[in-house]
């Protein structure tokens, strides 16, 4: 096998390529389950430009092969999402700005692909150089339910042959650019979403005695629903419980029939995550039916919480390192968000790590889903030679 020093090189050849790359995917983004365009461009790649056969699963997803020496021997999965958001991007003068206005790289799934498209370069230059297979995972639709992760492993990205490592690769501008983040064990949060109607009777707000307030006993359900996380939740367990939407379509004199309220409900256990929707939705109806009102009570449920094993974590870490220098490689905290990633973490030994790409000079340091999002682009350069190396690494 030739040297990480072989795979850096290449990368920073490629960097030129990729940063191309990376802006075409960033000026025509696409919304969750659309992206035919994006579909194209990374079918054109890889069966152009490299040979290798494709195949489209969940519609819009695209999975090819790239197999070594015995490929029945182990199979390494690695995957990139393909996405936009609806965002309108800031216009401040980038000459790569989106041109679909309303729809924007704001997460950086722009650079997730493009830096699986350089490590799929790589990785068929050395494909006589390692044993087994590599699957390359394009995906929809990380940032809509039901999650376009599960709809690939529905349609069986992780059969044919059976994947035995999944490795993902996120970009982070909490990180300096040449920073890599990782962490064994839980990481991510299952993710629900609160979709909640409060009826009563609407009346004049200078008689509210004729009338049944929901605006009140919406009001009572927000405050009361954060006992389940304060006093019913066990204190180690990490649980949010937030309401971001809250509509109450009356006026300063007149009291509405019902209020509509959307939230999120996150943690990292699924027993509890099971008994804390029982409990939301027997307290949201007690205090609407105390009060002469009721409540419909809708959750919609997300992703699972995103888990690292210990031993692929391990191999990340120590290839990270090698990669990158053992200074470079950074401990993650727990973080509450959901990734759709944690479909795979739940069927396959999986670790899901951090890209840095926070440059200060180049005003990379906004966070994502963020109308002024950007990424230090050499940072391609090492997400592309990192993805290739990790997955190397799993398969010596």
């Amino acid at each position: 096998m030739r040297s990480i020093q072989f795979i850096q090189e290449k990368a920073k050849a490629l960097l030129p390529e990729l940063i191309q790359i990376r802006r075409e995917i960033h000026q025509n983004p696409e919304l969750s389950f659309q992206e035919f365009e994006t579909q194209k461009l990374v079918e054109n790649y890889l069966q152009n430009k490299l040979g290798l056969k494709t195949q489209r699963l969940a519609n819009t997803g695209v999975v090819a092969l790239i197999e070594g020496k015995n490929p029945q021997k182990k199979v390494v999965g690695l995957r990139a999402d393909m996405d936009a958001l609806p965002i309108v991007e800031v216009n401040d003068g980038r000459p790569y700005r989106s041109k679909n206005e309303g729809v924007m790289h704001a997460c950086g799934h722009d650079v997730h692909t493009t830096s699986l498209l350089g490590a799929a370069t790589i990785l068929n230059e050395l494909r006589n150089e390692f044993e087994g297979t590599i699957k390359l995972v394009f995906q929809p639709g990380e940032e809509k339910l039901p999650g376009g992760a599960s709809l690939m492993i529905a349609d069986g990205v992780l059969n044919d042959p059976k994947v035995d490592v999944m490795i993902g690769q996120h970009v982070m501008p909490l990180l300096n650019t040449g920073k890599i983040g990782i962490r064994k064990g839980l990481y991510m949060a299952s993710t629900d979403e609160l979709y909640v109607t409060v009826k009563g009777k609407g009346g004049h707000g200078a008689i509210p005695n004729l009338a049944v307030d929901s605006v009140l006993i919406a009001a009572h359900i927000v405050v009361a629903l954060q006992q389940i996380v304060s006093r019913n939740a066990n204190p180690a367990m990490h649980s949010v419980l937030s309401f971001g939407k809250v509509i109450a379509q009356g006026a300063t004199n007149v009291l509405p029939d019902e209020v509509k309220m959307e939230g999120t409900f996150r943690t990292m256990d699924e027993t509890w995550r099971e008994e804390a929707h029982k409990r939301m939705i027997k307290m949201a109806q007690g205090i609407a039916e105390s009060m002469g009102g009721s409540v419909d009570f809708e959750i919609k449920r997300g992703y699972p919480f995103l888990k690292n094993d210990e031993l692929i974590s391990k191999i990340c870490r120590e290839a990270a390192e090698e990669y990158v220098g053992k200074e470079q490689v950074k401990p993650l905290d727990i973080w509450m968000a959901a990734e759709d990633f944690a479909y795979y973490s739940q069927e396959v030994p999986s670790c899901f790590y951090r890209l840095g790409t926070r440059n200060e000079e180049k005003g990379t340091g906004v966070s994502v889903h963020n109308a002024k999002f950007d990424v230090d682009e050499d940072a391609i350069e090492q997400g592309a030679g990192l993805f290739a190396y990790m997955a190397i690494k799993h398969l010596l």
